[in-house]
């Protein structure tokens, strides 16, 4: 063409040329990167002086470190802020896959319809006790302030929830406890023993009373009734009894199971008891009458844990032939089988907001599963974890808890720690899922309950029992206790490995103390996204988990079960079962 093509927008919309120069703005303040705080010249003396007095006196320098904590509490002032000025109803900030946005990232209640980052992936602690033992059941103290755990020993110890270093410890047992619960008013606790004690506490730990719940037999679940009238308890004699709490006395015995009951569910709202046993059958009981209202035989081994859905309408249960079961109580009919565990499933718990349940086998892997995935296909005829922890401890997992408002997740283990798990950062570079399921190097804060003894460190030497193996290293390595065979504990509780290496090995520690430190190997699968609407919470209120969703290129989610911890000692070979 040899002329320009007519212009056919009016003139004021044709660009011309600036008659001045342009002129590019260009920032003339805050040009540097921001500089971290001056430090206080008398803190820093007085470190100086510390350091030189141990090195004086022969002792190696500790370096001061950081604690971690995750705190709720700015992310629900944010959102008791937001509710007041959001634009409208369903509106959150939105979140970016950088770590300066975690300041957005609200309780999982400010997340109604995505459950995808409420799995608590995220390694944040380990808290172990000076006296190295087992242990058994974790509860958050009803407040959320405090987690308590009580061990093979005997002893209830309270870590703090927010730092999760040590509080106190208290011999509250003669025996090994098996089961511990708070009355849903959160004014008492209830806990039972091997020996079959229950014994009553204040939350301030003082004893309120003590009388024999079976005749020399473990008391293996315990849970209160809706008002905390009463309370049903599960032994070793094959029944399930239910207390008067106020009275101290067996009101009725429910006589059925023809094995062990291990465990033993009373519904949040209603008046239904449901147990497990060592003969497969999960039975319905009607509290009032003492009769089987139904019995299922979905199960080929021992129930070793129930946990009612926040709502009310659904149970899962925990088993030792490998598999998670979800059972809708309005048709009485399994609704989901979940198999994940490559050995047996030791524990399994809610999560207080979205439908994700949490398992814990016996192989040390925690998975996280959501039941707001589509059901299984015949091209998938099995559903898939959305997450999973596969090296989370190094021995079977006793019990899990959830937070109350479902942003940490606390796993007691036969490895002897207590574990804390959040939710992931967004665009934490060290996340699981950024990650491709394994986790990068990572220094583990192994802070105890004597973090001020420089000999005696939790997991270093001259502590107890011995120490136990460490992340990373498999279940065949020779440098690892009693090897890969497994075998049993002194209770007859099956364990993956033993615990003969030297007290110089921890968990998230190489060969020794001095070498490279190593965290928690982690693994998740990528699965297809929730459709959480029929998901309807009406127990504890609707809400939703996590906070970022799909952002921040990950999936991110995930109270306490009562399962059975003891039994007589198996003498068979390596690898045996518990009871």
């Amino acid at each position: 063409m040899t002329g320009a093509l007519p212009v056919l927008l009016p003139p004021r919309a044709v660009p011309h040329p600036p008659s001045a120069p342009h002129v590019e703005w260009k920032p003339s303040r805050y040009l540097s990167a921001p500089q971290p705080p001056p430090v206080d010249d008398a803190t820093r003396m007085q470190e100086l002086e510390a350091n030189a007095r141990q090195f004086a006196d022969g002792k190696p320098v500790k370096k001061t470190r950081p604690r971690r904590t995750v705190d709720y509490n700015g992310g629900l002032g944010r959102w008791a802020l937001l509710r007041k000025l959001r634009p409208n109803h369903g509106y959150v900030p939105y979140l970016r896959p950088s770590p300066p946005y975690i300041i957005d990232l609200l309780p999982p209640k400010a997340y109604p319809e995505n459950s995808s980052t409420s799995l608590c992936t995220k390694f944040v602690h380990t808290s172990t006790n000076k006296v190295r033992c087992p242990v058994n059941v974790v509860a958050w103290t009803p407040e959320g302030r405090r987690v308590l755990t009580g061990s093979t020993s005997g002893e209830f110890t309270l870590w703090n929830g927010l730092t999760f270093n040590f509080e106190t410890i208290l011999q509250a047992h003669d025996t090994a406890i098996c089961t511990m619960t708070f009355t849903h008013s959160g004014a008492y606790l209830a806990s039972a023993d091997k020996s079959g004690t229950i014994k009553y506490f204040e939350p301030n730990m003082n004893n309120l009373a003590a009388y024999p719940g079976s005749k020399n037999e473990a008391i293996r679940g315990l849970s209160f009734s809706p008002d905390d009238r009463r309370f049903a308890t599960a032994s070793d004699d094959s029944s399930v009894r239910i207390w008067s709490f106020k009275e101290q006395r067996v009101e009725s015995t429910l006589a059925g199971h023809g094995w062990d009951v291990k465990c033993v569910e009373w519904h949040p709202t209603k008046g239904l008891l449901v147990s497990g046993s060592k003969d497969n059958d999960i039975k319905f009981w009607d509290p009032r009458t003492g009769t089987v209202l139904s019995t299922l035989h979905h199960h080929k081994n021992t129930i070793q844990a129930l946990s009612w859905s926040p709502n009310g309408d659904m149970v899962a249960s925990a088993s030792r032939d490998q598999t998670v079961r979800v059972f809708d109580i309005r048709a009485m009919k399994e609704f989901r089988t979940f198999k994940g565990h490559k050995k047996e499933v030791c524990s399994v718990t809610w999560h207080p907001v979205h439908p994700i349940l949490v398992s814990g086998g016996s192989e040390g892997a925690i998975l996280h599963w959501d039941l707001a995935t589509p059901e299984p296909t015949f091209t998938q005829p099995t559903a898939l974890p959305r997450a999973t922890l596969s090296q989370a401890h190094d021995s079977n997992v006793w019990s899990l808890a959830f937070h109350p408002l479902g942003h940490l997740l606390a796993s007691a283990s036969n490895d002897h720690t207590t574990r804390f798990w959040s939710r992931e950062r967004p665009g934490d570079a060290t996340s699981v899922f950024s990650g491709g399921g394994e986790k990068p190097p990572e220094v583990v804060d192994q802070g105890g309950q004597d973090d001020e003894e420089e000999a005696m460190a939790p997991g270093f030497g001259g502590g107890g029992a011995g120490g136990g193996a460490w992340w990373g290293r498999g279940e065949d390595d020779p440098m690892r206790g009693g090897g890969g065979g497994g075998g049993t504990d002194a209770f007859g509780r099956s364990t993956r490995g033993g615990y003969d290496a030297a007290d110089d090995f921890i968990p998230g520690f190489g060969a020794s103390a001095t070498t490279s430190e190593h965290a928690p190997q982690q693994q998740q699968h990528d699965y297809p996204q929730e459709d959480a609407s029929s998901w309807h919470n009406s127990g504890r209120g609707n809400g939703g988990g996590g906070g970022g969703g799909d952002d921040w290129g990950n999936r991110g989610g995930g109270g306490p079960s009562r399962q059975s911890r003891f039994g007589p000692r198996n003498r068979g070979g390596g690898g045996g079962g518990r009871y």
